[in-house]
């Protein structure tokens, strides 16, 4: 049987795209699967998917000024080197017929490690604007594909082919999501998250201006490992992490969000109104630019972190907000899971 190997990491963005293809592919029951990555969210992730994993080390690029951040990065090259020398021997190991990396600093010595010994690659960029893993990586795949048509134009060897989605967020009625969570069927739900992780910032702002929002909904809030609070209010539900999204969605009627790529993807594809707060001053800014991206054509609504002192008024105009409503509906956005699979097995079985 023919063998993909999945590679990416250092946050969920770079792991649950991954999943939406393999998941697919174990279900066919014709190619196996095995991951590559490090000891971070990634294993966690892969952890409850029984695939191989193959744990190597890679050094990440630190973003921002003064002399320790420029002595950390300087030990890059060294630690890369050592990197790809391990994922040479991971490949050894796992012997695949095809790698498939989802961008991340973890996934480029992979990529590199595979090229040097042959093993045909491709990748996929979820953002609007590529990060540096994928942009190196490009030189190197055989294809690399995209969410956003204008990235393709961009980058060497890119494709259009729309974004992964995993079937499980479509998986889940109205009706059973609302049993589960013990909601009544006419209530209003606001589904709030902030990445893999939670975000501090919403977290606060949402547990500030709790009593005005449950005047309007039923808050389902994942807070993210660590961050519960102790908080008894009528409407408020927290968790930590919400593990099936699918039920989640389901029982949303409006939804507050960073504005990671694969969030913003399932979120058009279950059309789903979304308040989105795109991450600023951590990142390259790739939240902003898909934020921008999608309110330009009127698909969502957005939220500077400077002004969530809206975030109840701005979460209410959300939910009301026909027209939205109306272009969500009348929107259809290509997932990109059989493009991608497509050329995946074609690859393998000429290989």
């Amino acid at each position: 049987m023919k063998k993909i190997l999945f590679t990416g990491g250092g946050s969920a963005g770079h792991v649950v795209p991954n999943i939406a293809l393999f998941e697919q592919l174990l279900s066919e029951g014709e190619t196996d699967v095995c991951y590559m990555g490090t000891n971070g969210i990634e294993k966690r992730i892969l952890s409850e998917w029984k695939v191989p994993f193959y744990e190597i080390e890679c050094p990440k690029l630190v973003r921002g000024g003064g002399i320790s951040v420029w002595k950390r990065n300087a030990k890059i090259p060294f630690s890369f080197f050592r990197a790809v020398k391990d994922a040479k021997r991971g490949l050894r190991v796992l012997r695949p017929d095809a790698v498939f990396s989802k961008g991340g600093y973890v996934a480029l010595p992979v990529v590199i490690a595979a090229w040097q010994m042959k093993i045909p690659c491709y990748a996929h960029e979820s953002d609007f604007s590529a990060g540096l893993a994928n942009r190196i990586s490009a030189r190197f795949c055989k294809k690399i594909f995209t969410s956003f048509p204008e990235t393709a134009k961009k980058l060497k060897r890119g494709a259009f082919s729309g974004a992964p989605v995993k079937r499980s967020v479509f998986a889940c009625t109205r009706a059973e999501a609302r049993k589960k969570y013990g909601i009544g069927f006419q209530e209003k739900v606001l589904l709030v998250f902030g990445g893999g992780s939670g975000s501090e910032v919403i977290n606060q702002a949402i547990r500030a201006q709790l009593k005005t929002l449950t005047k309007t909904f039923v808050v389902l809030h994942a807070c993210g490992k660590g961050n519960l609070a102790d908080i008894r209010e009528k409407g408020y539900i927290q968790t930590e992490f919400i593990k099936d999204m699918g039920t989640a969605y389901a029982c949303a009627d409006a939804v507050v969000s960073r504005a990671g790529a694969g969030t913003v993807f399932e979120l058009l594809a279950l059309k789903k109104p979304a308040l989105l707060i795109p991450l600023e001053g951590q990142t390259r800014g790739d939240q902003i630019e898909n934020a921008e991206y999608f309110e330009k054509r009127g698909l969502c609504r957005v939220l500077k972190q400077s002004e969530l002192s809206r975030l109840s008024e701005e979460a209410k105009n959300t939910l009301e907000d026909t027209e939205l409503k109306k272009r969500l509906s009348a929107h259809e956005y290509p997932l990109g899971n059989e493009r991608i699979l497509s050329e995946l097995k074609r690859a393998i079985q000429n290989g």
